[in-house]
């Protein structure tokens, strides 16, 4: 166990440095340094985290565009005829209809709220497993307002559909972690890095399955519980640090 430790040790020293950002759908947020505007589009670059990281980052680029590249002032600001462009918007099964809802939610929550944190604290209980009622909480308030669509739910993954949350907490690794290692931003303060639940992507997935990581046979919300629980064996602190040593034994070096 000590010596998959130090092996795991040295490759999130590898992996998590500034020179893998540029691959990576983080160097979004990274192209930003308003907390807001980091917030938004670390959020949407998450949500569309699906299939080719270039294209992700290029259907990114794309969207923020259309913002003028300043996210947070076109949510409090923007006026009808703005919305516009949104409707020709599309990555894989996120369509129009989900990007304005998205806009929607994002613009009302803001113009009462200073931080996006404040829409993931309303399930936390500082309690180590409280990442379950954190993201059940926030899937609930993001389609609590009226006439929220059907189909965009699938785009916001929750623990009470079982689902792994890939992206959710993806995102949340990203605005939490703060290792000042220049990857991850540590914006958020009431959620602790010890809280947060592995990425189970399909690479981290199969890494972790190889390593012995992961004994479940389906991918879903308790298999990154028990992938975070083996990860915290190693640094209960800051367990998804390790998601830096997975992901890039999958994608770098196909492990």
């Amino acid at each position: 166990m000590q010596s998959l430790k130090e092996f795991l040790d040295q490759k999130v020293e590898q992996y998590n440095r500034p020179d893998f950002i540029t691959l990576d759908p983080i160097s979004i947020p990274h192209r930003f340094s308003k907390k807001e505007d980091i917030e938004i589009s670390g959020f949407f670059a998450a949500i569309l985290a699906w299939g080719q990281r270039k294209t992700i980052i290029n259907k990114c680029l794309e969207l923020f565009k259309m913002m003028d590249d300043a996210p947070h002032d076109f949510m409090m600001h923007h006026r009808e005829e703005d919305l516009k462009p949104f409707l020709n918007f599309k990555h894989r099964t996120f369509n129009d209809i989900d990007t304005l809802y998205f806009i929607h939610f994002l613009s009302w929550f803001y113009k009462t709220h200073n931080s996006l944190e404040e829409a993931f604290t309303l399930g936390q209980n500082g309690q180590l497993d409280a990442m379950e009622g954190i993201l059940i909480s926030f899937q609930e308030l993001f389609f609590s307002l009226p006439d929220s669509p059907l189909r965009t739910r699938k785009h916001i993954a929750t623990p009470a559909r079982k689902a792994a949350c890939k992206r959710i907490n993806m995102y949340l690794r990203w605005m939490v972690r703060d290792d000042k290692k220049g990857v991850d931003f540590g914006l958020w303060k009431k959620i602790s890095p010890s809280q947060l639940i592995c990425p189970c992507d399909l690479h981290v997935d199969r890494v972790g399955r190889k390593l012995g990581l992961i004994s479940r046979k389906q991918t879903d919300w308790l298999t990154a519980l028990e992938l975070t629980e083996k990860l915290r064996e190693f640094d209960a602190s800051d367990p998804v640090k390790y998601d830096f040593a997975l992901f890039g034994l999958g994608v770098e070096e196909k492990f």
